[in-house]
């Protein structure tokens, strides 16, 4: 009989649960949206039980799939686990329940608590961790918004004074609650979506005592620290009751994993609701002088070496094609954004910042905002629906620089996935400015893979690495450079002069994220 392998992807907009076979190929799947909520400007929250309520829904109805399709459910033999990192939840180790919402990695409440744990440091630099934990000091990482959560929610200062507090990254969420939750669910994370929280040493895979320390918080209240690719425990309840549950990985670092850039000097990029390009390092971390991410890559068996990777991150990708849909009305659907942008032959000199949370890496400005530069009488819709392509794409650009300055590697080959990948105007115009071929395999569900090779890797599904090598290579489209040097070159200049002009914009909003004195 057939056997498979399971996938839980939670990502920032959906959920899904994705059941693979041996050769890597997706046999059936079932996907989620859930509620985003915006209390205020630069806030962006999730309800950890809807959360995980998704989760629940998106394996029954797989499961049901499954049944339908004349496949037993029991041929499962173990759960991947990869989820949105840097998101913060906390809850009560007596009741199980949430303290606060899932406070989201791209919310930006935390901007004055980020000033004060800078003034507070001897160093006055936002770089004043990077040492112990690769990362600035910033509104993206887990610690920051424990340390608002802390100032600003007395259920939360309270569950700390009575011990009862629990803090977790998304990953640690679900897998305590599908392992038992309050009824001795496992409390645990692994090192990637640890080394996200700014609380772990990513030299020493542990906890820092001067991080906690600093944030205010001891270790008991966070999860073990484990590795990507082991048998953690068996699935309590449900459908998968008795599965184990055998691989967790951060999403980037299993979209790294699922295409399989095992090698030194490898990169991928996902377009997804942000873009993260991630470059593999090896064994040891190296500290980026460029603004970018030093990360914990993977570690495949809790005796195995981990490895590292370089990261640059940017906070608006897919959520641009969102935002065009949702808030102005310009499109019905993603398909839509491609027929507009192939209308044009050129952005019309109309170039879309999408800096709606700040920008991220290379260039690390929080008081950034997003805006639409070199409007003209003559530019419509068809040039903005390319300057929202394009942007992402400029970004991934001055990534790809900031990577190549770091590791001294010449990189040639980006691996692709994730939504805006689809696009065939997108990646040939990314090949185009990053003056690299890009390369994007058919099947596009490169995270859940990587979080499925994790998991079979640690249950005999697959034997090795060398095995994984041999999924997903059939049919990769590549797009390579074809756009004169000139253009390429002005086009990189004006980019650059509108990220200018984008940062320094602080809005006038309440200052309720502020932390009292």
């Amino acid at each position: 009989m057939p056997s498979f392998i399971g996938a839980i992807d939670q990502g920032t907009s959906s959920s899904r649960f994705i059941i693979f076979d041996h050769e890597g190929k997706v046999v059936t799947f079932h996907q989620e949206e859930f509620e985003q909520h915006y209390p205020h400007a630069g806030w962006v929250e999730h309800d950890p039980m809807v959360i995980l309520g998704s989760v629940l829904t998106c394996v029954e109805e797989t499961v049901k799939k499954m049944k339908a399709m004349g496949l037993n459910p029991e041929d499962i033999k173990g759960v991947g686990i990869t989820n949105q990192r840097e998101t913060t939840l906390v809850w009560d180790s007596e009741t199980g329940k949430p303290l606060y919402n899932a406070i989201v990695w791209s919310d930006t409440r935390t901007k004055e608590t980020v000033k004060r744990i800078i003034n507070a440091h001897p160093s006055k630099s936002s770089d004043c961790f990077r040492s112990i934990t690769g990362l600035p000091v910033s509104t993206y990482f887990s610690a920051v918004k424990v340390r608002w959560l802390l100032h600003k929610v007395p259920a939360v200062k309270m569950a700390r004074e009575a011990g009862t507090l629990r803090i977790g990254t998304v990953d640690t969420w679900l897998i305590y609650n599908l392992t038992g939750g309050a009824n001795g669910g496992l409390f645990i994370t692994d090192v990637t979506n640890a080394s996200r929280t700014m609380f772990m040493d990513i030299n020493q895979l542990e906890w820092s005592d001067e991080l906690c320390q600093a944030f205010g918080i001891s270790k008991g209240f966070l999860p073990k620290i484990v590795s990507s690719s082991e048998i953690y425990g068996n699935v309590a309840e449900g459908p998968l009751k008795g599965v184990p549950i055998a691989g967790c990985l951060g999403d980037q670092q299993a979209a790294l994993v699922g295409q399989k850039c095992f090698s030194v000097g490898n990169v991928k990029n996902t377009y997804g609701t942000g873009c993260f390009m991630l470059m593999n390092t090896g064994n040891e971390a190296t500290q980026s002088t460029t603004g970018l991410l030093t990360t914990v890559a993977y570690q495949f068996g809790k005796d195995s070496k981990p490895y590292y990777a370089l990261e640059g991150s940017i906070a608006v990708a897919g959520a641009a094609v969102r935002w065009l849909r949702d808030n102005l009305g310009l499109i019905s659907g993603s398909h839509e954004l491609d027929e507009l942008a192939a209308q044009v032959e050129d952005n019309g000199g109309v170039y879309f910042v999408t800096a709606f949370s700040g920008l991220f890496a290379p260039y690390w400005r929080s008081d950034a905002r997003g805006c639409i530069l070199g409007l003209t009488q003559y530019a419509n819709k068809h040039h903005l629906a390319r300057a929202t392509y394009e942007s992402t794409c400029f970004q991934t650009y001055a990534i790809l620089e900031a990577m190549r300055k770091d590791s001294g590697q010449d990189i040639t080959i980006i691996k692709a996935d994730g939504g805006l990948s689809k696009s065939e105007l997108c990646m040939q115009f990314q090949a185009d400015i990053a003056g690299v071929r890009v390369e994007r395999p058919e099947m596009k569900e490169t995270t859940a893979l990587g979080a499925a090779f994790a998991a079979g890797l640690a249950v005999g599904f697959w034997s090795d690495q060398s095995e994984l090598m041999t999924i997903n290579n059939d049919n990769i489209h590549s797009f390579t450079p074809s756009m004169d040097t000139v253009i390429r070159d002005k086009q990189i200049n004006d980019w650059e002069r509108a990220v200018e002009r984008s940062s320094g914009w602080l809005p006038r909003e309440d200052t309720s994220s502020e932390e009292s004195d």
